[in-house]
Protein backbone atom coordinates (compact mmCIF):
# COMPACT_ATOMS: atom_id res chain seq x y z
CA UNK A 1 0.00 0.00 0.00
CA UNK A 2 1.47 3.57 -0.73
CA UNK A 3 0.23 6.11 2.07
CA UNK A 4 0.95 10.08 1.26
CA UNK A 5 0.15 12.39 4.37
CA UNK A 6 -2.79 14.79 3.62
CA UNK A 7 -2.66 16.93 6.80
CA UNK A 8 -1.40 16.34 10.53
CA UNK A 9 -1.92 18.31 13.60
CA UNK A 10 1.74 18.98 14.54
CA UNK A 11 5.05 18.66 13.90
CA UNK A 12 5.73 15.77 15.68
CA UNK A 13 5.23 11.95 14.58
CA UNK A 14 2.94 10.97 17.39
CA UNK A 15 0.03 13.14 16.29
CA UNK A 16 -3.58 12.88 14.76
CA UNK A 17 -2.61 12.73 10.87
CA UNK A 18 -5.04 11.94 7.92
CA UNK A 19 -3.04 9.73 5.23
CA UNK A 20 -4.83 8.58 1.52
CA UNK A 21 -3.64 5.44 -0.06
CA UNK A 22 -3.19 4.17 -3.51
CA UNK A 23 -6.43 2.00 -2.48
CA UNK A 24 -8.82 4.78 -2.93
CA UNK A 25 -9.51 5.22 1.17
CA UNK A 26 -7.95 6.85 3.71
CA UNK A 27 -6.08 6.33 7.27
CA UNK A 28 -6.84 8.33 10.23
CA UNK A 29 -3.66 7.93 13.12
CA UNK A 30 -5.39 9.47 16.53
CA UNK A 31 -6.30 8.92 20.02
CA UNK A 32 -8.14 5.82 20.61
CA UNK A 33 -11.36 7.14 22.50
CA UNK A 34 -12.54 4.33 25.39
CA UNK A 35 -15.41 6.15 26.89
CA UNK A 36 -17.93 5.95 23.59
CA UNK A 37 -20.09 3.85 25.08
CA UNK A 38 -20.53 2.23 21.50
CA UNK A 39 -20.69 -1.72 20.76
CA UNK A 40 -17.43 -1.77 18.29
CA UNK A 41 -16.35 -5.52 16.67
CA UNK A 42 -13.09 -6.74 17.66
CA UNK A 43 -11.45 -6.05 14.54
CA UNK A 44 -12.63 -2.32 14.23
CA UNK A 45 -11.92 0.05 16.27
CA UNK A 46 -12.54 4.05 16.80
CA UNK A 47 -10.37 6.94 16.20
CA UNK A 48 -10.86 10.56 17.70
CA UNK A 49 -9.59 12.81 15.52
CA UNK A 50 -10.00 17.13 15.99
CA UNK A 51 -12.40 18.73 13.10
CA UNK A 52 -9.72 21.46 12.47
CA UNK A 53 -7.57 18.31 11.25
CA UNK A 54 -10.52 16.94 8.90
CA UNK A 55 -10.75 21.07 7.59
CA UNK A 56 -6.82 20.88 6.81
CA UNK A 57 -7.12 17.49 4.67
CA UNK A 58 -10.72 18.51 3.16
CA UNK A 59 -11.24 21.95 3.22
CA UNK A 60 -13.76 23.62 4.91
CA UNK A 61 -16.79 21.57 2.77
CA UNK A 62 -16.32 19.55 6.12
CA UNK A 63 -18.87 20.67 9.24
CA UNK A 64 -18.92 19.99 12.58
Amino acid sequence: MKVTMLAKSCDKRDCPTIYKTDRGTILVQGETPTDHGLSIPDHETLVEIPMDLIRRAFGDTASA
